[in-house]
């Protein structure tokens, strides 16, 4: 078997190296180059950052496409990028390109606006440039010295809203029955399900959620600019702007086209610039950031759900147990490596993978220091995988929270019977067809659903209690299902400090007594496999047909098809796992 396994791998490196040939060098480098290669930074040069598109938290789960074709840049990236721009001497400056075409949160705005501070702090400008602005990307931009558009360009600025979709009516035209327990009010994502409309609770919450992004968000805006909070309430009221208004109203500061700001800021009318991506293969050692001591980072991000972490085409990155148990693991048991900062970004999924991986996070902080740096979600099982770490910190506007937990099943027999289909059964044993998607539970089987659902939270609850050391009864009001920012979390001991992920790793060095002012070295899990390592891995063939149909799927149908998430809980789950 292995000897086929290496014969197909052989056969596709053929097909590879056959498309290398036809399209160039390019896939050749990406089969043998690690991309860590010396970099030429032109004295004088500016960092041009594109903060546009799809922008993951990290690399996606490794594949021969991706490696094929590149992966688009992550957060990681840029939060790297801009720490090594405050450090680097040969750069003039940072420009943003902003656009609110993107895929980032507030938290994650929030972590980069930690991180243009600090460029602007080492005393080099850093300037936004867009040409389409929202309120969240006036957030981000407003961190910079100087805000530019063009005159085509547009600018939204509008109150908050929250929409949610209701499932139930059309679930009872299918004729399709809903068979979920939750624990308790607030764990509103079974509501879809089960409601019409908006319960007190999910509007309750909703509402405390709103008013602390309106007074995180808007309040950093109207210090950046100068602007009175009641300015900014007008300015919604005005909703759009075209340039010439926004300046007039101080959101932004000129207009000017993008040929116009390369004559501001270059010398002798050229602008030397280099890119995100090109700047990405500069290394921290490069700049003087390498240091004796190491901390490992653990990327955790996905729905959480299976073994292997991996890309789905409906419901996007995955989190496997095996897979970030082997990272927790190997940086775990590195002796050089002196404490791990554990990145979670993650809407919760199945409670099994989440108490596996909280299993080992908890291993590793007995004997070194973890600390978790939570991203824009890390709610339901993203919080279960990481209240046993030694320290929590999250971002201001972090979704965090959500303890409390789904369980049960949809039954669809009555959509089936609308087209014809019926069914009938033989069963063995009590109990065979608990878990049949064409019958409801009976009442002994809901009392039993019940009781193990309520043992199985009751169990986790009592875990976070002495792992946060917070009595369960506080701790039940602020769990059963409600959600907090970071800013709530903190007031309620469900993470230890404010702040991203910079802050996480000058925590992780507290605690592993390394001094503050010392440089440290980043060790990224999980490790990137490069093309040819991939090839050789005997199970080539499949990957490189599993990578490129999922690409495929993800650009025609994933958004479509993806599973509606909200407030760190997602929305249905079938499976005899509970979701936390």
């Amino acid at each position: 078997m292995n000897f086929i396994k290496m014969v197909l791998a052989v056969l596709v490196a053929q097909v590879l190296l056959a498309f290398a040939l036809f399209f160039g060098l390019g896939v050749l480098t990406a089969l043998f180059s690690s991309g860590d290669g010396a970099v030429q930074v032109t004295d004088g040069s500016w960092l041009v950052m594109d903060v546009y598109g799809e922008i993951p938290p990290y690399d996606e789960p490794e594949s021969i496409a991706g490696s094929i074709f590149g992966e688009p840049e992550t957060l990681s990236d840029m939060l790297t990028n801009l720490e090594k721009a405050a450090a680097d001497d040969r750069l003039a400056g940072v420009v943003m390109k902003l656009s609110s075409s993107n895929s980032l949160g507030l938290a994650s705005l929030g972590e980069l606006r930690t991180a243009v501070a600090r460029v602007r702090e080492s005393g080099k400008p850093v300037i936004a440039f867009s040409d389409d602005l929202d309120r969240n990307g006036l957030y981000l931009a407003s961190a910079c010295d100087s805000i530019f558009m063009p005159n085509v360009a547009d600018l939204t600025f509008t109150g908050y809203g929250a929409v949610e979709s209701f499932y139930k009516g059309t679930l009872d035209k299918l004729g399709v029955k809903q068979n979920l327990h939750k624990i308790d009010e607030y764990k509103t994502a079974a509501e879809p399900f089960q409601r019409e409309g908006m319960s007190p609770e999910s509007r309750e919450m909703t509402s405390w959620l709103l008013q602390e992004v309106w007074e995180v968000e808007l309040g950093a805006i109207s210090r950046d600019r100068g602007l009175p909070m009641d300015s900014l309430v007008a300015c919604m009221d005005h909703a759009l702007f075209t340039p010439e208004e926004a300046k007039q109203a101080g959101l932004i500061d000129d207009v000017m086209y993008w040929d116009e700001l390369e004559k501001r800021l270059g010398e002798d009318d050229e602008m030397l610039t280099i890119s995100s991506s090109e700047y990405s293969d500069v290394l921290r050692a490069d700049v003087g950031l390498k240091g004796k001591s190491r901390i490992a980072v653990v990327h955790a991000y996905g729905l959480i759900g299976g073994r292997e972490s991996r890309t789905d085409p409906t419901l996007g990155v995955m989190m496997g147990h095996e897979t970030v148990v082997e990272s927790l693991r190997a940086a775990g048991e590195d002796d050089r490596v002196d404490a791990v900062v554990l990145r979670v970004d993650s809407p919760g999924g199945e409670s099994l993978a989440s108490q596996i991986i909280a299993r080992e996070v908890g291993k590793i902080a007995a004997g070194k220091p973890v600390v978790v740096s939570m991203g824009d979600v890390a709610a339901s099982g993203g919080y279960a995988i990481a209240y046993p770490a030694t320290k929590i910190v999250a971002d201001s506007l972090t979704i965090t929270g959500s303890i409390g937990s789904i369980y049960g099943k949809l039954n669809i027999a009555g959509a089936w019977n609308k087209i014809g289909i019926t069914f009938d059964s033989v069963t063995k044993g009590p109990n065979a067809l608990l878990w049949s998607s064409v019958h409801d539970f009976d009442e002994a089987q809901w009392k039993r659903i019940v009781a193990h659902h309520n043992q199985s939270v009751d169990q986790w609850l009592a875990e976070i209690s002495k792992a946060r050391n917070i009595p369960v009864e506080e701790l039940r009001g602020y769990a059963e299902g409600r959600v907090w920012t970071g800013r709530q979390a903190k007031e309620r001991k469900l993470i230890d400090e404010v702040g991203g992920f910079a802050r996480a790793i000058e925590v992780a060095k507290e605690a592993a007594a390394i001094p503050a002012d010392e440089n440290v070295t980043l060790d990224y899990y999980p490790k990137k496999r490069g093309l040819y390592s991939l090839l050789m891995s005997g199970d080539a063939p499949i990957t490189l047909l599993r990578s490129a149909v999922t690409r495929a799927l993800r650009q025609d149908v994933a958004e479509t098809m993806r599973v509606v998430s909200r407030g760190g809980e997602w929305r249905l789950w079938t499976g005899a796992q509970p979701v936390e």
